[in-house]
């Protein structure tokens, strides 16, 4: 009984130590273009499905850049490969959430990845997504004010 509790635990731990090593050395880039000044920092969420995208606290990941020169560049790191839209807003003041008008408009910079047109609402999850398959890559994402 014991020996067979031992090797259940070792093929435990060699399939996370497989997940995990696949999963590291991945990586999502994205710049973030079109900041107008260097206040504050740029939020950006990472999602991994359709299910509470752009939802403050419902993202897979989420990071803070700090910002030079009005350029910023979220990262994340150790993604495992799938589908993933990334939301980014210029929190100017700090803030965890971005900021609307009585509108529900927008006060700060806000973009999506892939830049899809944000003329009549913010995207569905499909219109910002990528397909993932894993290694380095680069979003890059244009804000609006």
């Amino acid at each position: 009984m014991q020996i067979m509790k031992f090797g259940v635990s070792m093929a435990l731990a060699m399939g996370m130590a497989t997940a995990a090593s696949a999963q590291a050395g991945n990586q999502i880039s994205v710049p973030i273009q079109g900041l107008r000044n260097n206040q504050g920092v740029v939020r950006c969420g990472l999602y991994a499905s359709a299910a509470g995208f752009r939802q403050p606290g419902k993202e897979f990941r989420g990071v803070a850049a700090p910002i030079t020169s009005q350029q910023a560049t979220c990262v994340f790191t150790d993604v495992p490969p799938g589908t993933y839209a990334v939301a980014v807003f210029h929190a100017e003041n700090n803030e965890t959430q971005l900021q609307t008008n009585f509108l529900g408009q927008p006060k700060e910079g806000y973009g999506f990845s892939r830049n899809p047109s944000t003329t009549f609402g913010a995207p569905e999850f499909n219109a910002a997504a990528y397909a993932y398959p894993g290694g380095v890559t680069s979003w890059p994402v244009q804000l609006t004010y």
